[in-house]
Protein backbone atom coordinates (compact mmCIF):
# COMPACT_ATOMS: atom_id res chain seq x y z
CA UNK A 1 0.00 0.00 0.00
CA UNK A 2 2.78 2.44 0.93
CA UNK A 3 4.72 1.56 -2.21
CA UNK A 4 1.68 2.35 -4.38
CA UNK A 5 1.10 5.62 -2.52
CA UNK A 6 4.72 6.75 -3.04
CA UNK A 7 4.72 5.80 -6.72
CA UNK A 8 1.42 7.57 -7.28
CA UNK A 9 2.67 10.72 -5.54
CA UNK A 10 5.95 10.59 -7.53
CA UNK A 11 4.18 10.58 -10.92
CA UNK A 12 1.70 13.30 -9.91
CA UNK A 13 4.64 15.53 -8.96
CA UNK A 14 6.47 14.95 -12.23
CA UNK A 15 3.86 16.86 -14.21
CA UNK A 16 4.68 20.24 -12.63
CA UNK A 17 8.48 19.96 -12.60
CA UNK A 18 9.03 22.88 -14.97
CA UNK A 19 11.52 25.10 -13.14
CA UNK A 20 13.69 25.34 -10.04
CA UNK A 21 11.01 27.39 -8.26
CA UNK A 22 8.37 24.89 -9.29
CA UNK A 23 10.43 22.01 -7.93
CA UNK A 24 10.79 23.73 -4.60
CA UNK A 25 7.03 23.86 -4.24
CA UNK A 26 6.09 20.71 -6.14
CA UNK A 27 5.53 18.56 -3.07
CA UNK A 28 2.55 20.80 -2.23
CA UNK A 29 0.88 20.29 -5.59
CA UNK A 30 -1.71 17.79 -4.37
CA UNK A 31 -2.24 17.25 -0.67
CA UNK A 32 0.41 19.45 1.00
CA UNK A 33 3.20 18.29 3.33
CA UNK A 34 1.02 17.72 6.39
CA UNK A 35 -1.58 15.62 4.63
CA UNK A 36 1.02 13.70 2.64
CA UNK A 37 2.93 12.81 5.76
CA UNK A 38 -0.27 11.85 7.58
CA UNK A 39 -1.17 9.42 4.78
CA UNK A 40 2.32 7.91 4.72
CA UNK A 41 2.47 7.58 8.49
CA UNK A 42 -0.99 6.03 8.61
CA UNK A 43 -0.01 3.43 6.05
CA UNK A 44 3.28 2.85 7.85
CA UNK A 45 1.51 2.16 11.13
CA UNK A 46 -0.89 -0.30 9.60
CA UNK A 47 1.96 -2.28 8.02
CA UNK A 48 4.43 -2.17 10.99
CA UNK A 49 7.03 -0.46 8.85
CA UNK A 50 10.72 -0.06 9.88
CA UNK A 51 12.93 3.02 9.56
CA UNK A 52 14.90 3.82 6.39
CA UNK A 53 18.51 4.89 6.49
CA UNK A 54 18.78 5.74 2.80
CA UNK A 55 20.82 8.74 1.75
CA UNK A 56 19.44 11.18 -0.81
CA UNK A 57 19.27 11.23 -3.71
CA UNK A 58 17.52 7.85 -3.66
CA UNK A 59 17.55 5.99 -6.94
CA UNK A 60 14.38 4.75 -8.61
CA UNK A 61 15.25 1.12 -7.93
CA UNK A 62 15.13 1.86 -4.19
CA UNK A 63 11.35 2.00 -4.51
CA UNK A 64 11.34 -1.77 -4.83
CA UNK A 65 12.24 -2.10 -1.16
CA UNK A 66 9.58 -3.56 1.06
CA UNK A 67 7.59 -1.60 3.58
CA UNK A 68 9.67 -3.19 6.34
CA UNK A 69 12.49 -0.70 5.56
CA UNK A 70 10.76 2.42 6.98
CA UNK A 71 9.93 3.18 10.61
CA UNK A 72 6.71 5.09 11.30
CA UNK A 73 6.76 8.60 12.67
CA UNK A 74 4.13 9.03 15.38
CA UNK A 75 2.86 12.45 14.24
CA UNK A 76 2.33 14.70 11.24
CA UNK A 77 4.77 17.37 10.08
CA UNK A 78 5.32 19.81 12.94
CA UNK A 79 4.63 23.53 12.62
CA UNK A 80 8.23 24.81 12.42
CA UNK A 81 9.25 21.99 10.11
CA UNK A 82 6.31 22.92 7.89
CA UNK A 83 7.64 26.51 7.83
CA UNK A 84 11.04 25.21 6.74
CA UNK A 85 9.41 23.25 3.89
CA UNK A 86 7.07 26.09 2.95
CA UNK A 87 7.19 27.08 -0.72
CA UNK A 88 7.99 30.75 -0.12
CA UNK A 89 10.68 29.96 2.44
CA UNK A 90 12.37 27.44 0.14
CA UNK A 91 12.20 29.82 -2.82
CA UNK A 92 13.93 32.54 -0.77
CA UNK A 93 16.54 30.01 0.35
CA UNK A 94 17.18 28.90 -3.23
CA UNK A 95 17.72 32.48 -4.38
CA UNK A 96 20.09 33.15 -1.48
CA UNK A 97 22.17 30.04 -2.20
CA UNK A 98 22.48 31.12 -5.85
CA UNK A 99 23.49 34.64 -4.81
CA UNK A 100 26.15 33.32 -2.45
CA UNK A 101 27.53 30.97 -5.12
CA UNK A 102 30.45 29.14 -3.54
CA UNK A 103 32.33 25.92 -4.25
CA UNK A 104 30.66 22.48 -4.48
CA UNK A 105 30.64 19.98 -1.63
CA UNK A 106 31.81 16.37 -1.66
CA UNK A 107 29.14 15.40 -4.22
CA UNK A 108 30.63 17.80 -6.80
CA UNK A 109 27.29 19.45 -7.63
CA UNK A 110 27.76 23.12 -8.48
CA UNK A 111 25.40 25.99 -7.75
CA UNK A 112 24.73 26.35 -11.48
CA UNK A 113 23.62 22.70 -11.65
CA UNK A 114 21.40 22.94 -8.56
CA UNK A 115 18.15 23.77 -10.38
CA UNK A 116 18.44 20.79 -12.72
CA UNK A 117 19.29 18.53 -9.78
CA UNK A 118 16.25 19.70 -7.83
CA UNK A 119 13.95 19.00 -10.76
CA UNK A 120 14.86 15.35 -10.55
CA UNK A 121 15.34 14.73 -6.84
CA UNK A 122 13.61 17.41 -4.77
CA UNK A 123 10.21 15.60 -4.30
CA UNK A 124 11.94 12.62 -2.70
CA UNK A 125 14.30 14.81 -0.63
CA UNK A 126 11.33 16.77 0.68
CA UNK A 127 9.47 13.57 1.52
CA UNK A 128 12.41 12.34 3.62
CA UNK A 129 12.61 15.73 5.36
CA UNK A 130 8.90 15.49 6.20
CA UNK A 131 9.31 11.91 7.47
CA UNK A 132 12.38 12.80 9.52
CA UNK A 133 14.56 10.27 7.66
CA UNK A 134 16.88 12.72 5.85
CA UNK A 135 20.58 12.34 6.63
CA UNK A 136 22.99 15.15 5.55
CA UNK A 137 26.27 14.44 3.83
CA UNK A 138 29.57 15.45 5.48
CA UNK A 139 30.96 18.86 4.58
CA UNK A 140 34.12 19.15 2.48
CA UNK A 141 37.10 20.22 4.60
CA UNK A 142 39.04 23.23 3.30
CA UNK A 143 41.88 24.97 5.16
CA UNK A 144 42.85 28.56 4.40
CA UNK A 145 45.90 30.32 5.88
CA UNK A 146 45.49 32.98 8.57
CA UNK A 147 47.74 36.04 9.02
CA UNK A 148 49.31 34.51 12.15
CA UNK A 149 50.48 31.42 10.25
CA UNK A 150 47.73 29.11 11.46
CA UNK A 151 44.97 27.72 9.27
CA UNK A 152 41.26 28.35 9.43
CA UNK A 153 39.21 25.21 8.91
CA UNK A 154 36.16 25.62 6.70
CA UNK A 155 33.42 23.08 6.10
CA UNK A 156 31.72 23.41 2.71
CA UNK A 157 28.37 21.56 2.62
CA UNK A 158 26.90 20.27 -0.62
CA UNK A 159 24.59 22.69 -2.42
CA UNK A 160 21.47 20.70 -1.50
CA UNK A 161 22.42 20.78 2.16
CA UNK A 162 23.18 24.51 1.82
CA UNK A 163 19.65 25.00 0.50
CA UNK A 164 18.12 23.09 3.43
CA UNK A 165 20.34 24.84 5.99
CA UNK A 166 19.46 28.23 4.53
CA UNK A 167 15.76 27.38 4.83
CA UNK A 168 16.29 26.34 8.47
CA UNK A 169 18.35 29.46 9.21
CA UNK A 170 15.56 31.71 7.90
CA UNK A 171 13.00 30.09 10.20
CA UNK A 172 15.35 30.23 13.21
CA UNK A 173 16.14 33.87 12.46
CA UNK A 174 12.48 34.87 12.41
CA UNK A 175 11.83 32.85 15.59
CA UNK A 176 14.77 34.24 17.58
CA UNK A 177 15.40 37.72 16.25
CA UNK A 178 13.05 39.51 18.67
CA UNK A 179 14.91 38.02 21.64
CA UNK A 180 18.39 39.06 20.45
CA UNK A 181 20.03 42.07 22.09
CA UNK A 182 20.05 45.37 20.21
CA UNK A 183 23.84 45.49 20.37
CA UNK A 184 24.21 42.14 18.60
CA UNK A 185 24.92 43.22 15.02
CA UNK A 186 26.13 40.11 13.23
CA UNK A 187 24.10 38.46 10.44
CA UNK A 188 20.78 40.03 11.39
CA UNK A 189 18.21 41.92 9.31
CA UNK A 190 18.84 45.68 9.28
CA UNK A 191 22.09 45.22 11.26
CA UNK A 192 25.64 45.61 10.00
CA UNK A 193 29.28 45.75 11.02
CA UNK A 194 29.27 49.51 10.39
CA UNK A 195 26.54 49.93 13.01
CA UNK A 196 28.62 47.95 15.52
CA UNK A 197 31.65 50.14 14.84
CA UNK A 198 29.64 53.37 15.14
CA UNK A 199 28.12 52.19 18.44
CA UNK A 200 31.59 51.35 19.76
CA UNK A 201 32.85 54.80 18.72
CA UNK A 202 29.96 56.66 20.41
CA UNK A 203 30.37 54.60 23.59
CA UNK A 204 34.09 55.41 23.80
CA UNK A 205 33.40 59.10 23.22
CA UNK A 206 30.85 59.06 26.04
CA UNK A 207 33.65 58.39 28.54
CA UNK A 208 34.07 54.60 28.50
CA UNK A 209 37.71 54.91 27.48
CA UNK A 210 38.89 51.43 28.46
CA UNK A 211 38.05 48.38 26.37
CA UNK A 212 37.81 44.71 27.34
CA UNK A 213 38.79 43.01 24.11
CA UNK A 214 37.90 39.35 24.56
CA UNK A 215 38.80 36.79 21.88
CA UNK A 216 37.10 33.37 22.02
CA UNK A 217 39.53 30.63 21.09
CA UNK A 218 38.50 28.82 17.86
CA UNK A 219 34.86 29.67 18.51
CA UNK A 220 33.21 27.84 15.60
CA UNK A 221 35.39 24.76 16.16
CA UNK A 222 34.74 24.60 19.91
CA UNK A 223 30.96 25.07 20.18
CA UNK A 224 29.56 22.50 22.60
CA UNK A 225 26.64 20.68 20.94
CA UNK A 226 24.79 19.93 24.19
CA UNK A 227 24.95 23.56 25.32
CA UNK A 228 23.79 24.78 21.92
CA UNK A 229 20.89 22.31 21.73
CA UNK A 230 19.80 23.32 25.24
CA UNK A 231 19.65 26.96 24.13
CA UNK A 232 17.69 26.01 21.01
CA UNK A 233 15.07 24.10 23.01
CA UNK A 234 14.13 27.22 24.97
CA UNK A 235 12.29 28.61 21.91
CA UNK A 236 12.17 25.78 19.36
CA UNK A 237 9.46 23.41 20.56
CA UNK A 238 9.78 21.14 17.58
CA UNK A 239 11.47 17.76 17.95
CA UNK A 240 11.66 17.14 14.20
CA UNK A 241 13.49 20.41 13.50
CA UNK A 242 15.77 19.96 16.50
CA UNK A 243 16.67 16.47 15.33
CA UNK A 244 17.50 17.73 11.83
CA UNK A 245 19.72 20.50 13.24
CA UNK A 246 21.46 17.96 15.46
CA UNK A 247 22.13 15.75 12.44
CA UNK A 248 23.75 18.69 10.68
CA UNK A 249 25.94 19.34 13.71
CA UNK A 250 26.98 15.67 13.81
CA UNK A 251 27.34 15.23 10.04
CA UNK A 252 31.07 15.91 10.27
CA UNK A 253 33.50 16.62 7.46
CA UNK A 254 35.20 14.71 4.67
CA UNK A 255 38.94 14.92 5.29
CA UNK A 256 41.80 12.72 4.20
CA UNK A 257 39.56 10.63 1.97
CA UNK A 258 37.20 9.56 4.74
CA UNK A 259 34.34 10.99 6.83
CA UNK A 260 35.24 12.40 10.24
CA UNK A 261 32.35 12.65 12.69
CA UNK A 262 31.92 15.92 14.60
CA UNK A 263 31.64 15.87 18.38
CA UNK A 264 31.77 19.65 18.76
CA UNK A 265 31.76 22.84 16.70
CA UNK A 266 29.75 24.17 13.79
CA UNK A 267 31.41 24.28 10.36
CA UNK A 268 32.42 27.73 9.11
CA UNK A 269 30.93 28.11 5.67
CA UNK A 270 27.58 26.68 6.69
CA UNK A 271 24.48 28.91 6.32
CA UNK A 272 23.41 27.75 9.79
CA UNK A 273 26.58 28.83 11.59
CA UNK A 274 25.86 32.59 11.91
CA UNK A 275 22.40 32.25 13.44
CA UNK A 276 23.56 29.42 15.72
CA UNK A 277 26.43 31.61 16.97
CA UNK A 278 23.96 34.37 17.82
CA UNK A 279 21.71 31.92 19.66
CA UNK A 280 24.59 30.52 21.70
CA UNK A 281 26.00 33.93 22.67
CA UNK A 282 22.63 35.58 23.31
CA UNK A 283 22.80 34.69 27.01
CA UNK A 284 26.18 36.42 27.22
CA UNK A 285 24.65 39.59 25.76
CA UNK A 286 21.88 39.69 28.33
CA UNK A 287 24.27 38.84 31.17
CA UNK A 288 26.32 41.92 30.22
CA UNK A 289 23.11 43.96 29.99
CA UNK A 290 22.04 42.78 33.45
CA UNK A 291 25.36 43.95 34.87
CA UNK A 292 25.03 47.35 33.16
CA UNK A 293 27.91 47.08 30.66
CA UNK A 294 28.10 48.75 27.25
CA UNK A 295 29.27 46.44 24.47
CA UNK A 296 29.16 45.71 20.76
CA UNK A 297 29.14 42.19 19.33
CA UNK A 298 29.37 40.91 15.77
CA UNK A 299 29.09 37.10 15.80
CA UNK A 300 32.01 35.94 18.00
CA UNK A 301 33.84 39.30 17.83
CA UNK A 302 32.88 41.57 20.73
CA UNK A 303 34.26 44.36 22.87
CA UNK A 304 33.02 45.73 26.19
CA UNK A 305 33.65 49.33 27.25
CA UNK A 306 34.30 50.40 30.84
CA UNK A 307 35.49 53.50 32.67
CA UNK A 308 38.67 52.22 34.33
CA UNK A 309 41.34 49.56 34.02
CA UNK A 310 40.34 48.02 37.37
CA UNK A 311 36.76 47.54 36.20
CA UNK A 312 38.05 46.00 32.99
CA UNK A 313 40.27 43.51 34.83
CA UNK A 314 37.37 42.41 37.05
CA UNK A 315 35.15 41.98 34.00
CA UNK A 316 37.79 39.96 32.12
CA UNK A 317 38.03 37.53 35.06
CA UNK A 318 34.23 37.21 35.15
CA UNK A 319 34.11 36.61 31.39
CA UNK A 320 36.63 33.79 31.59
CA UNK A 321 34.55 32.04 34.25
CA UNK A 322 31.23 32.66 32.48
CA UNK A 323 32.39 31.48 29.07
CA UNK A 324 34.13 28.43 30.54
CA UNK A 325 31.50 27.33 33.08
CA UNK A 326 28.28 28.25 31.27
CA UNK A 327 29.04 28.14 27.54
CA UNK A 328 32.02 25.71 27.63
CA UNK A 329 34.20 28.10 25.62
CA UNK A 330 37.77 29.31 26.20
CA UNK A 331 39.20 32.81 26.15
CA UNK A 332 42.36 33.10 24.06
CA UNK A 333 44.55 34.98 26.50
CA UNK A 334 47.26 35.92 23.99
CA UNK A 335 44.76 37.90 21.90
CA UNK A 336 42.58 39.24 24.73
CA UNK A 337 43.45 42.31 26.78
CA UNK A 338 42.17 45.25 28.79
CA UNK A 339 43.59 48.33 27.09
CA UNK A 340 42.94 51.75 25.64
CA UNK A 341 40.75 51.68 22.50
CA UNK A 342 43.49 53.29 20.38
CA UNK A 343 45.65 50.20 20.97
CA UNK A 344 43.01 47.65 19.92
CA UNK A 345 41.12 46.95 16.71
CA UNK A 346 37.52 45.97 16.11
CA UNK A 347 36.17 44.48 12.88
CA UNK A 348 39.13 45.77 10.89
CA UNK A 349 39.06 49.31 12.32
CA UNK A 350 41.07 51.12 14.94
CA UNK A 351 40.45 54.36 16.83
CA UNK A 352 42.71 57.40 16.84
CA UNK A 353 44.26 58.57 20.09
CA UNK A 354 42.67 62.00 19.82
CA UNK A 355 39.01 62.36 19.00
CA UNK A 356 38.42 58.60 18.62
CA UNK A 357 38.26 58.85 14.83
CA UNK A 358 37.95 55.69 12.76
CA UNK A 359 41.00 54.46 10.93
CA UNK A 360 41.84 51.34 8.94
CA UNK A 361 43.80 48.79 10.96
CA UNK A 362 47.31 47.75 9.94
CA UNK A 363 46.17 44.15 9.42
CA UNK A 364 43.47 45.25 6.97
CA UNK A 365 46.02 47.32 5.06
CA UNK A 366 48.47 44.43 4.82
CA UNK A 367 45.73 42.08 3.58
CA UNK A 368 44.89 44.49 0.78
CA UNK A 369 48.56 44.82 -0.18
CA UNK A 370 48.88 41.04 -0.29
CA UNK A 371 45.89 40.88 -2.63
CA UNK A 372 47.36 43.55 -4.93
CA UNK A 373 50.69 41.71 -5.01
CA UNK A 374 48.91 38.52 -5.97
CA UNK A 375 47.00 40.19 -8.80
CA UNK A 376 50.03 42.04 -10.17
CA UNK A 377 52.49 39.16 -10.35
CA UNK A 378 54.56 39.40 -13.52
CA UNK A 379 54.34 35.64 -14.13
CA UNK A 380 50.56 35.89 -14.66
CA UNK A 381 51.22 37.33 -18.11
CA UNK A 382 48.01 39.39 -18.21
CA UNK A 383 47.55 42.72 -19.93
CA UNK A 384 47.17 45.88 -17.89
CA UNK A 385 43.46 46.06 -18.71
CA UNK A 386 42.91 42.53 -17.39
CA UNK A 387 44.86 43.32 -14.23
CA UNK A 388 42.88 46.53 -13.81
CA UNK A 389 39.51 44.75 -14.14
CA UNK A 390 40.41 42.27 -11.37
CA UNK A 391 41.98 44.95 -9.22
CA UNK A 392 38.98 47.24 -9.62
CA UNK A 393 36.65 44.57 -8.22
CA UNK A 394 38.83 44.01 -5.15
CA UNK A 395 39.42 47.70 -4.47
CA UNK A 396 35.76 48.64 -4.80
CA UNK A 397 34.75 45.90 -2.35
CA UNK A 398 37.45 47.01 0.09
CA UNK A 399 36.39 50.65 -0.27
CA UNK A 400 32.72 49.82 0.32
CA UNK A 401 33.61 48.48 3.76
CA UNK A 402 36.51 50.70 4.83
CA UNK A 403 35.20 53.85 3.18
CA UNK A 404 33.75 55.06 6.50
CA UNK A 405 37.28 55.63 7.83
CA UNK A 406 37.86 59.17 9.09
CA UNK A 407 41.68 59.18 9.17
CA UNK A 408 42.63 59.75 5.53
CA UNK A 409 46.44 59.59 5.51
CA UNK A 410 46.65 55.74 5.47
CA UNK A 411 44.24 55.67 2.52
CA UNK A 412 46.29 58.24 0.60
CA UNK A 413 49.42 56.18 1.24
CA UNK A 414 47.61 53.09 -0.04
CA UNK A 415 46.60 54.86 -3.24
CA UNK A 416 50.21 55.88 -3.86
CA UNK A 417 51.44 52.35 -3.13
CA UNK A 418 48.93 50.74 -5.52
CA UNK A 419 49.88 53.12 -8.35
CA UNK A 420 53.58 52.47 -7.71
CA UNK A 421 52.93 48.73 -7.82
CA UNK A 422 51.20 49.11 -11.18
CA UNK A 423 54.04 51.25 -12.57
CA UNK A 424 56.41 48.50 -11.52
CA UNK A 425 54.24 45.93 -13.34
CA UNK A 426 54.17 48.03 -16.53
CA UNK A 427 57.93 48.62 -16.44
CA UNK A 428 58.52 44.87 -16.20
CA UNK A 429 56.21 44.30 -19.16
CA UNK A 430 58.08 46.86 -21.27
CA UNK A 431 61.40 45.11 -20.76
CA UNK A 432 64.00 46.27 -23.30
CA UNK A 433 61.52 48.63 -24.93
CA UNK A 434 61.42 50.82 -21.80
CA UNK A 435 63.35 53.68 -23.43
CA UNK A 436 61.07 53.84 -26.50
CA UNK A 437 57.91 53.60 -24.34
CA UNK A 438 59.03 56.50 -22.15
CA UNK A 439 59.89 58.65 -25.17
CA UNK A 440 56.44 58.01 -26.69
CA UNK A 441 54.90 59.29 -23.48
CA UNK A 442 56.74 62.58 -23.56
CA UNK A 443 59.71 61.86 -21.30
CA UNK A 444 62.88 63.74 -22.29
CA UNK A 445 65.63 61.87 -24.09
CA UNK A 446 68.19 62.14 -21.30
CA UNK A 447 65.78 61.18 -18.49
CA UNK A 448 64.42 58.23 -20.47
CA UNK A 449 67.96 57.05 -21.30
CA UNK A 450 69.18 57.34 -17.70
CA UNK A 451 66.14 55.43 -16.45
CA UNK A 452 66.35 52.67 -19.07
CA UNK A 453 70.09 52.12 -18.40
CA UNK A 454 69.79 52.35 -14.62
CA UNK A 455 71.16 49.50 -12.52
CA UNK A 456 68.28 49.81 -10.08
CA UNK A 457 65.54 47.25 -10.02
CA UNK A 458 61.89 47.69 -11.20
CA UNK A 459 60.52 48.53 -7.73
CA UNK A 460 63.11 51.29 -7.20
CA UNK A 461 62.47 52.71 -10.66
CA UNK A 462 58.69 52.64 -10.18
CA UNK A 463 59.15 55.74 -7.97
CA UNK A 464 61.40 57.53 -10.46
CA UNK A 465 60.46 60.85 -12.12
CA UNK A 466 60.48 59.24 -15.56
CA UNK A 467 57.76 56.72 -14.74
CA UNK A 468 55.77 59.34 -12.83
CA UNK A 469 55.72 61.47 -16.00
CA UNK A 470 55.23 58.59 -18.43
CA UNK A 471 52.53 56.91 -16.32
CA UNK A 472 50.80 59.74 -14.41
CA UNK A 473 47.88 59.29 -12.05
CA UNK A 474 45.47 60.24 -14.85
CA UNK A 475 46.67 57.23 -16.89
CA UNK A 476 45.47 54.79 -14.21
CA UNK A 477 42.34 56.84 -13.58
CA UNK A 478 41.42 56.53 -17.27
CA UNK A 479 41.90 52.75 -17.03
CA UNK A 480 39.31 52.69 -14.22
CA UNK A 481 41.51 52.39 -11.14
CA UNK A 482 39.40 53.35 -8.07
CA UNK A 483 40.87 55.77 -5.54
CA UNK A 484 40.51 54.69 -1.91
CA UNK A 485 40.88 58.20 -0.54
CA UNK A 486 38.27 60.66 -1.85
CA UNK A 487 39.78 63.75 -3.44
Amino acid sequence: MLKDQLNSQRWRLTAIQKSAAGIVCCARATEGPNKLRAVIVSEAKSNSICRTTSVVPMKVEDESKTSDDIEPKPKTTSSLMAQVLDRDNLTRALKQVKRNKGAPGIDGITVDALSAYLKQYWPRIKMHLALGTYHPKPARRVEIPKPDGRKRKLGIPGVVDRLIQQAIAQVLQSTWDDSFHDHSYGFRPNKSAHQAIRHAQSTIRSGKDWVVDCDIESFFDEVNHDVLMTRLRTKVKDDDLLELIKRYLKAGVWAGGKPVRSTKGVPQGSPLSPVLSNILLNDLDWELERRGYQFARYADDFQIYVGSQEAGERLMTHLQHYLGDVLRLKVQKTKSAVDRPCKRTFLGFGFSRRGCRLKVSDNATEKLKAKVRQLSRRTRGHSMRQIMAELKKSLLGWKAYFGIAEVMSPLRDLDKWVRRKLRCYVWKQWGRSGYRQLRRRGVSRQLAWNTAKSAHGPWRLSASPALARGLPNSYFRDLGLPELCPR
